[in-house]
């Protein structure tokens, strides 16, 4: 009890002496200050369980540790997920859209570390995922939970959890302004000039701490670019078609590799046959162990032979054809590495995967153009690809951009960059409407959108539209039953259901009966069941509300009746209640 009234006069004296938009200033700086650590921690840890597994291999033979360490670090991650944490942290980005769509803006409190600690072991043993994805839900989480703590409203909790992301890239990557384009463009709703404040804070904050832990390096170190020059543009823009495309490889390809895997329902069997994929194809292609870095790092360079050491592929010799070749079919397995390691336990994002993919498809693209005689920087454009691959995979090209920018330092290589990133998003989009974070929501209709209708109609939920005073007739009665219900109700709307399965088998509208409602000699002589007639649609409780006012417009209904899905009636849903709602809600996220 004690704690407790020092936690209430806490609170109350915050509000009296701090006003709200001065606190989330302050709250923003903490989130950014503990993202920071966060990612650090993250970092190191990877990169301690990585040196000490590998620091013994050689680099010119083949290592058979690959086909152990990475199956074991999948094992110890699904069993420490599931036996310690008991809850699913895959999917982090995801999980944060879920999060923002049901407005509740709430992550659970275990998601500040269980992360971290996850996708530590997982990619320190060579799990070929990112670790970018479950720092930005450790960095919401962070601002979720420290919202929630000093009992934030929903909208400032929304806000909080965007400043965790914001601060979790700015700190991994030392990426401030992507860290807060990534944010705008992947995660969240509509954001104003006082919104954007707080996102800036965290992600400047977090970005300058990690300057404090490791240094100003950047984390891809590149000096070999040309300057743009405008006969390179139709190049650029095959390079954007290229990495959309490949985009949509990577979007489908990962889907479908994961819906694969969740056919099968023996979670031990998915431990073994991803175990098993990951490791043979790690032992085969030795740069798809873990984030992939140190490859791109070999390729912006110029060290391209370097990729094909520890590889059956060394022996072959370093032609550019066997480097082409060797790249090329890393491109297409690593989205069966990547798929693997997370749907069978591991922990872990697609962030780095995208990355390394873009890196490799724009130094092939490059390498390709100039054995058929072409000038092109191949690593200019397999910095592009980078770009490219992001803006593509997650519908972002601004933070593509940005993100790869400062990553490297190549400031000088806006035009190259924005010209593959925007023709890449433009080609995805053809085929696919949301990105890989947003497609499992957007297709279950729980993603909130920056398309404010649809984000507001999201945020709305049909169980609490669903009126259930309407009075229900039988089939079998007769008009003289029919008036006296009539006189005694507020209602001009009566569904006709079956006395014995209560299906909902037609509708009585009292504009359709009121010429004879008054003449008693007709009363015995009708039965509801010759005066009802069929609804014009019917909704279910789980029916998304924008397919719900799909059909309200379709139909020019102002009430239709909602059934469960053996068609027994459970109410209606008022199309003038619904815009009331809609109003309201619109006015709370508006109001700044």
């Amino acid at each position: 009890m004690e704690n407790k009234g020092w936690y209430l006069r806490m609170l109350d004296w915050r509000e009296e002496h701090i006003k709200q938009r001065h606190f989330i200033l302050i709250l923003s700086f903490l989130v950014g200050i503990f993202a920071a650590i966060a990612a650090y921690i993250l970092k190191s840890s990877i990169h301690f369980i990585q040196s000490v597994l590998t620091e013994s291999f050689s680099r010119y033979h083949v290592n058979f540790w690959y086909l152990v360490f990475p199956a074991i670090g999948i094992l110890i991650s699904y069993l420490f997920v599931r036996y310690l944490v008991k809850d699913d942290i895959s999917h982090g980005v995801t999980r944060i859209l879920y999060a923002i769509s049901q407005r509740k803006s709430i992550l659970k409190l275990h998601n500040v570390w269980t992360s971290i600690v996850g996708s530590s072991i997982t990619i320190g043993f060579g799990g070929s995922v990112g670790a970018e994805a479950p720092i930005v839900l450790t960095g919401s989480a962070i601002g979720s939970n420290l919202g929630n703590f000093f009992k934030m409203d929903q909208k400032t909790l929304m806000l909080l959890v965007g400043c965790g992301a914001s601060g979790a890239i700015g700190g991994i990557f030392k990426a401030p302004i992507a860290g807060l384009v990534f944010t705008l463009e992947v995660l969240m709703l509509d954001m104003t000039l006082t919104a954007i404040v707080p996102l800036l804070i965290s992600s400047v904050t977090a970005t300058s701490l990690s300057y404090f832990f490791s240094g100003s390096a950047f984390t891809f170190q590149f000096s070999r670019y040309e300057p743009f020059a405008i006969d390179r543009i139709p190049y650029l823009i095959l390079l954007g078609v290229i990495c959309g495309l490949v985009s949509l490889y990577f979007t489908r390809g990962m889907n479908w590799i994961e819906g694969l895997f969740r056919k099968m329902k023996n979670p031990y069997t998915k431990l073994i046959v991803g175990g098993m994929v990951l490791s043979l194809l790690i032992f085969i292609f030795p740069p798809l162990y873990g984030e992939g870095y140190d490859t791109v790092v070999a390729l912006l360079n110029g060290h391209s032979a370097s990729v094909l050491n520890q590889s059956f592929f060394l022996g072959l010799g370093h032609s550019p054809w066997i480097i082409i070749v060797y790249l090329g079919l890393i491109i297409i397995f690593k989205i069966f590495a990547s798929a693997s390691t997370t749907a069978a336990g591991g922990v872990g994002g697609i962030f780095a995967p995208t990355l390394f993919i873009g890196c490799l498809t724009g130094f092939v693209v490059a390498k390709l153009l100039n054995e058929f005689g072409f000038h092109i920087p191949i690593e200019n454009f397999a910095l592009a690809g980078m770009s490219g691959l992001m803006s593509g995979v997650m519908h972002a090209p601004l933070t593509g951009i940005f993100l790869i920018a400062e990553l490297t330092g190549g400031y000088n290589l806006f035009m190259t960059l924005m010209i593959v990133s925007t023709v890449s998003y433009l080609t995805i989009i053809l085929f696919e409407p949301h990105s890989l974070y947003a497609m499992r929501l957007a297709q279950k209709g729980e993603l909130l959108t920056h398309h404010k209708d649809k984000a507001i109609l999201t945020m709305l939920k049909m169980e609490n539209f669903i009126e259930t005073d309407f009075t229900k007739l039988n089939p079998e009665m007769d008009l003289g039953e029919l008036v006296k219900i009539i006189s005694k109700s507020k209602r001009n709307l009566f569904p006709v259901v079956n006395h014995a399965t209560h299906v909902l088998v037609g509708v009585v509208l009292v504009d359709e009966v009121r010429n004879i409602m008054f003449r008693p000699d007709l009363y015995g002589r009708f039965k509801v069941k010759k005066l009802m007639t069929a609804p014009p649609a019917l909704l279910t409780p789980t029916m998304p509300m924008e397919r719900v006012m799909d059909v309200f417009e379709d139909t020019g209904s102002w009430y239709l009746p909602v059934v469960d899905d053996d068609k027994v009636y459970l109410g209606f849903v008022s199309k003038s209640k619904i815009f009331n709602s809609y109003r309201k809600v619109l006015v709370h996220f508006s109001d700044e």
